[in-house]
């Protein structure tokens, strides 16, 4: 090896490495990925985004399935993340119109109305959605951190129940795609 290959193989070992682009796996999660919640791990089965149109999105569900059962982790981004660790019901309604401001569940837990609000939606894998469309979204709270969610698109409803978790409980690993 000559004298200038081994100076240039000095100098280039002393340049650092490019820096490395931050991920957020709140975000950034994909169908096939594997999320840890609740002390169970559990694949992405589908992955519904939600936003408004020309904004950055302001929420993710991710469908979680260990085995035939399926549950959904739903991730608000506001200043934090708030997360959610949901479980679907069953019910039906006919019409958006007639969605009530208190909802009474199993004549155990009464839910008040937070807010409800019509985004676009992107989807990915298994969803009970169309992509590219409006969804109404209605979120319910009640005492002890349960929330009640509730979605419509074209005449189906989807009604979820679930409790607040810290962020920090849930682990995101990547597939090995």
């Amino acid at each position: 090896m000559s004298f200038f290959k081994r100076v240039g193989s000095i100098l280039k070992s002393n340049n650092p490495e490019p820096p490395r682009k931050e991920t957020n796996p709140y975000e950034e999660t994909k169908v096939g990925d594997v999320v840890g919640a609740d002390l169970e791990e559990c694949v992405v089965s589908g992955k519904v985004t939600y936003f408004d149109r020309g904004f950055a999105p302001h929420r993710f569900a991710y469908y979680l399935q260990n085995g035939n059962h399926i549950s959904c982790l739903l991730i608000e981004k506001g200043r934090t993340y708030e997360c959610f660790l949901c479980e679907f019901v069953e019910g039906s309604l006919d019409d958006p119109n007639d969605v009530p401001t208190t909802l009474e569940v199993n004549g155990e837990i009464t839910y008040e109305l937070e807010h409800v609000r019509t985004d676009m939606v992107r989807t990915e894998g298994n969803t009970d959605f169309r992509s590219n469309d409006e969804v109404m979204f209605w979120k319910y709270f009640a005492a002890e951190n349960r929330y009640f969610f509730l979605q419509w698109q074209d005449g189906k409803y989807v009604a979820m129940e679930g409790t607040k978790i810290p962020g920090g409980l849930i682990k995101f690993m990547k597939s090995a795609k």
